[in-house]
This record gives structure tokens, sequence and C-alpha cells, in this order.
């Protein structure tokens, strides 16, 4: 059986820069991957289906059409290959929860019937067609995105750091939060070429923001006790919300301080993860 990882993906900072015509707003974005997210696998010379596990794949079993699907569907017919073999998808990451699990999720099929199928295909160009953060999860490497998340660019080179994740066991809509949103635009963050270290980085980061963090709190106010809890922290160096939400997360020196801190905190109901970043490698899936 062949599989691909599908990390969670955290906004560092999000701001929204302006509004298309069509409705879409455009964003600018540092994204990071940390190590935890779903694992997508395949059992090949199978009928084209779909199985779901994990602690929150209950939260997707009504849904006919999974995000997996349809990149196996559209894979399929671009490349003109049949769209065939079991698919099982682990889902460990909460639902709509602000860090692009169904985007990776769609990103790791494509990878890896990509590299099963051995075929060429115009991977980005797919992904897009899929969602606005399929493009980014592709990689899965520290990227700057711009446009409505297609336009992607090179982060700053980052130094070492732990992060912790929280979500307080609530799901959030996008358009919801979209819709709660009051405040104008922000402009485009000025980024240095690299941070010397965590705390640095942190500063930094702490002079942009969330532009969706005040309407997203006034969906969901869980999101705020966890924010609470995440600075109150000893050595927490930033706490913030990722994407639309409910997701924080917190920045620590280490990845294992983030890891005890994770252990620390987690509460009934809560889903907790410290850590570091994930690093794909040249041959990982």
């Amino acid at each position: 059986m062949l599989s691909s990882f599908a990390p969670a993906k955290v906004n560092l900072y999000l701001h929204v820069t302006g509004k298309r015509p069509d409705g879409y707003h455009l964003l600018d974005s540092l994204a990071v991957f940390p190590a935890v997210g779903d694992t997508v696998s395949l059992q090949p010379d199978a009928p084209l289906s779909l199985s779901i596990s994990g602690r929150f794949g209950a939260a997707l079993h009504a849904e006919p059409d999974n995000l997996v699907l349809r990149a196996v569907r559209l894979l399929a017919a671009t490349t003109g290959m049949p769209a065939s073999g079991a698919l099982n998808l682990a889902k460990n990451l909460p639902v709509a929860s602000g860090i692009g699990g169904g985007s990776a999720d769609a990103a790791a099929a494509l990878r890896l019937l990509v590299r099963h199928w051995n075929v060429a295909a115009p991977l980005p160009e797919i992904a897009l067609a899929l969602g606005a953060d399929v493009p980014v999860c592709l990689d899965r490497r520290p990227t700057r995105m711009a446009g409505i998340g297609e336009i992607l660019s090179p982060a700053p080179r980052l130094p070492g750091f732990g992060m912790l994740l929280v979500n307080p066991g609530t799901a959030v809509a996008t358009a919801a939060v979209f819709r709660a949103r009051q405040q104008g635009f922000s402009p485009p963050a000025v980024l240095p070429e690299a941070w010397p270290d965590a705390a640095a980085m942190a500063a930094g980061l702490a002079q942009l923001g969330n532009d969706l963090e005040a309407a997203a709190i006034a969906v969901a106010p869980g999101i705020a006790t966890a924010l609470a809890a995440l600075r109150a922290l000893p050595g927490a160096l930033l706490a913030r919300m990722s994407g639309s939400g409910a997701t924080c997360f917190a920045i620590f020196a280490t990845p294992a301080e983030a890891a005890a801190a994770a252990a620390a905190l987690n509460r009934p109901g809560w889903w907790c993860w410290g850590g570091g970043l994930y690093e794909p490698g040249p041959a990982r899936l």
C-alpha cells in the first residue's frame, strides 16, 4: 500500500489585502507546515473508492464527494488515466479548523497518484481548480502566499522553533467568518530575508496579525478562550489564530518546549499537538 502525508497548514499571519470583482478576497500570508497531519493511502488495482478513518473521520462520512475523490477524478480526466484505486483517508486533523486539512488531503492524493501512475501533469493548475489552499499544500514547505492563495513565493529563512496547536473542539465555516468581518483591508507585510532566532521571528510576526481573528471570535467565542490559554503558557513567544479558525497556535523556542506545553495544556474536548515543522525531503510522499 502506498501513502502520502498531508501536514496541517498554519498561517503565521494573514492579511486581507483586497477583494476581487467576483467576490474572492485577496490575501497575504506566510504558511508553514507542522509535523502533524492526515495520511492518504492507496491500494492500487481496485475500483475507485474512499474509506475514512482516524479521530475526526466521522465528521466526513456524510460527504459523498470528498475533496480527495475530486482530486483523483480531476487528475484522471487531465491525464487520461482511469480513475481507480481504493483510497483511505486517516483524518487526524480537526475538520473546518483553519489549518487546511481538506486542501492538504487533496494535495496528498495528487502527489500519490502522479507517482503511482507515472504521469506528467500540471499539478499547480489542477490544485488551484480544487481550491485556493491546495497549491501551497503540494510542496509542504514554508511559503509566502498572495492573491487568493495561488501566488506563491519563497518564505524568509526560518529559524528552528516549536509550535503548539490547539483547537477548542469548534468547527468554523470560512464563509461565516468573512461575513462577520467588518474591518477594511491591510497592506501586504514587509518581511525580512531571514529571522535569526525564534524570539526575533515571534517579535516580527507580532507586528502583523490575522485579519480574520476578531470575526472568528465573534462567530466562535471559544477561540478567545484558547488564545488566552496559549498566551498564559510559560515560554510562549506568540499566540495567534490560524486561517479562519478555530485552531490557534503558539510559537516556542524549540519543538521540545512546544510538545511539553501541549501535554500540559490538553483539556477535555480540545485537540492539542506540539512539535516542530515537517521536513518533506526530496523523495518523501
